[in-house]
């Protein structure tokens, strides 16, 4: 034991007795009868001797155990956390418990603990050693951060440790085909690999946007380091997110010359509300985009030839298209030439088949007004004559030996994906881009695809990559030089590729998967993760014949009216719009809709946007942002998916359900004003059933 023992002993004096010392005889002489009963009187005095020594022994031994777990409360409790061996507890300033993580792989030996300062370590697990630390960092008066490392040092294959729910609503992670906000756990899900993939074409992925971050209504937020091969699962039942950490079946790959040993570290911080800790989070965790993109993007729709033409576009469709959007008074920022432009994938040129004069085509559509952006891709297919070059020159992914191009199947075919760790890939491909640009006069590009799902299970690259995701990062650099009208549809710590980010494309439905009622949780999901610059999908979808919710348009393929109707008026309210299948293909009071909502679009909703744009800039705040943002202390708030704000002053609440001319609308505490012109000062307020015509979308004006 440790420390000083208190001097309990000081009060007995032991004299010993010296030789030859006799003890003088009574009186009387000692007679054996006195002696008897000298000892029998005697023996109580032992025994009380002897408990006295027992008594003072046990208080010692239960002052040390004292002082010892004294001490061992102090170690394991730093700041508002509490640490044990099977996890640890934050708790807020009130004392209530706002973050548990539990240690599900291994439980801490905690007699190898020490604490030096604001840094407590260990050194072994049950399943042996570790290298285990907690480090408190006060940041400033309401923020405090943990970083929490544990990294296994023998041979355990896995770290993972569980974050419970605590009654909180979580957000973030990544853009998911089934979109909630908050995010909902459904069932039990093994940790797989959190990297980026295409959800259109796998539904149960993780998507082409995503971040390891993610934030609570109890003003907590967990960023999982970058170094980590990180694995995400969930358990409805227990109510958690399984964070996991491991090389072993797996596409991550150990830092070249270390060990394959998993290592779990991420940081953890606490502020006063969840606005302010995500502020926080932002400002010093994600990069921020160096300018603002085209102010004609955040004004005018794009239009793209995709949804209505898909892979059967042409010269004449083109130019029949671009009329019809002049004819019926519509604006453009630019035209999208989508797939099947060129011959074959992987091409940089226009099929002479079907464009058989694309250099007089580009100049009609110049002398008309319109800028001209084109589809493009990362891949590059075996029956394309660009194919043999890639191969000569090693400029694709390789199979896992390096000496071979490594063959990938995408949703047109099959063949080689650049490796854009490779300085001379990336030259290639951008001198192919911008000879298109200046030959033809082309603005920009949609870079599609991107997502690490489009790579071989196992590959090499020129530049060792240990988390497959930084691939994605890779392929958005590609953008840069075209951010101005670019658009990517990936991202991967790439807040700071100043360009548009487009979510997955949409079924014409009007549901969570993939549908309408997606497009705010997404967009809200992507714009907690950085990244403000947000194109949502084509208005009224894809319109695949088999994804397609009809109504009286299912023989036309077109989406249901009412659909494209409330789709159209949801978009007005976002950074930017993008119509493909056009107003004009239903009726005329569709086009009157469409007129109106895109005027609307230009003075109302562009003019603010493009004021937050400039501030995302210093801030990387979002543009469109939840309710909560402005009432943190509304349970209400924490749980609405349907209405958002653009900054702090703009509620929309559009229409997302069939048949419906009315909704459910909740206004956070404040003075409102409707876009009808009524006042609503008392709050929060629910307003039930408040009519909403087809040409109509709700908003509220905070009147200060």
């Amino acid at each position: 034991m440790h420390g000083s023992l208190p001097p309990v002993f000081s009060m007995y004096e032991i004299v010993p007795m010296t030789t030859g010392e006799q003890q003088a005889p009574g009186k009387y002489g000692s007679s054996p009868l006195k002696k008897k009963k000298l000892a029998h009187e005697g023996r109580p005095l032992v025994m009380a001797g002897m408990l006295g020594c027992g008594l003072v022994l046990a208080a010692v031994v239960a002052w040390c155990y004292y002082s010892a777990s004294i001490r061992k409360a102090q170690l394991f409790k730093t700041e508002s956390l509490d640490l044990n061996k099977d996890g640890f507890v934050i708790r807020n300033q009130a004392g209530v418990v706002i973050f548990t993580m539990t240690f599900r792989s291994g439980t801490l030996d905690l007699d190898t603990c020490s604490k030096e300062g604001s840094i407590l370590t260990c050194t072994q697990s049950d399943s042996g050693k570790i290298n285990f630390f907690i480090q408190t960092i006060r940041l400033k008066d309401t923020v405090m951060c943990y970083r929490v490392r544990w990294e296994e040092l023998q041979n355990k294959h896995y770290v993972e440790h569980t974050m419970a729910y605590n009654d909180s609503h979580w957000y973030g992670g990544a853009e998911t085909a089934t979109q909630h906000w908050p995010i909902r756990i459904q069932g039990e899900e093994e940790p797989r690999p959190f990297i980026t993939s295409d959800v259109y074409s796998n539904r149960k992925a993780f998507g082409g946007i995503l971040e390891r971050y993610w934030l609570s209504s109890n003003a907590t937020a967990i960023k999982i380091n970058d170094s980590v091969p990180f694995h995400l699962g969930w358990s409805e039942k227990d109510r958690t997110l399984r964070f996991h950490a491991r090389y072993q079946d797996s596409p991550f790959k150990p830092a070249q010359g270390q060990q394959a040993l998993p290592e779990l570290s991420y940081r953890v911080c606490v502020g006063s509300d969840v606005t302010s800790i995500h502020k926080y989070m932002v400002r010093r965790y994600f990069p921020k985009p160096i300018k603002v993109p085209s102010p004609e993007v955040f004004k005018h729709p794009v239009w793209s030839t995709w949804a209505l033409y898909k892979t059967s576009v042409t010269q004449e469709k083109v130019l029949s298209y671009a009329s019809d959007i002049t004819k019926h008074g519509f604006t453009c920022s630019h035209l999208e030439l989508d797939d099947r432009y060129t011959a074959d994938y992987g091409e940089f040129d226009f099929d002479p088949q079907k464009f058989p004069n694309a250099s007089g085509m580009f100049e009609k559509l110049r002398e008309d007004g319109f800028h001209v952006s084109l589809w493009t891709h990362p891949f590059i297919n075996y029956d394309s004559i660009n194919f043999g070059v890639a191969v000569e020159k090693g400029l694709f992914v390789r199979e896992p030996s390096g000496e071979l191009p490594a063959l990938v199947r995408w949703w047109n075919g099959i063949g080689g994906i650049l490796d854009f760790t490779n300085p001379e890939a990336c030259e290639w491909y951008a001198s192919h881009l911008q000879t298109l640009k200046s030959y033809y006069n082309v603005t920009s590009f949609k870079f599609d695809a991107g997502e690490t799902s489009y790579l071989p299970q196992k590959f090499s690259t020129l530049v060792s990559i240990s988390d497959p995701s930084t691939f994605t990062h890779y392929y958005t650099e590609m953008a840069i030089p075209f951010s101005e009208r670019a658009e990517l549809r990936v991202g991967y710590q790439s807040q700071n590729i100043s360009c548009f980010f487009r979510i997955i494309d949409r079924d014409s439905v009007w549901g969570y998967e993939l549908g309408l009622k997606s497009i705010i949780p997404t967009v809200l999901t992507i714009s907690i993760l950085g990244y403000q610059f947000v194109l949502p999908d084509m208005i009224g979808g894809n319109a695949y014949p088999n994804r397609t919710e009809g109504g009286s348009d299912e023989k036309s393929g077109l989406p249901d009216r009412e659909l494209y109707i409330r789709w159209l008026e949801l978009s007005a309210f976002m950074p930017a719009m993008q119509f493909s299948i056009p107003p004009w293909a239903y009726d005329n009071e569709v086009v009157q809709i469409a007129q109106k909502f895109t005027e609307l679009h230009e003075t109302l909703v562009a003019p603010r946007v493009l004021e937050l744009a400039g501030e995302v800039l210093d801030t990387g705040d979002p543009i469109i942002r939840p309710l909560w943002w402005i009432a943190t202390d509304d349970e209400a708030a924490y749980k609405i998916d349907s209405q958002f704000l653009i900054g702090d002053d703009l509620m929309v609440a559009p229409v997302l359900e069939p048949g419906k001319q009315e909704r459910d609308i909740y206004l956070p505490a404040g003075r409102w004003r409707s876009y009808k012109g009524e006042h609503f000062d008392k709050g929060p307020i629910h307003l039930t059933d408040y009519p909403v015509d087809l040409d109509e979308v709700a908003f509220f004006t905070w009147v200060h």
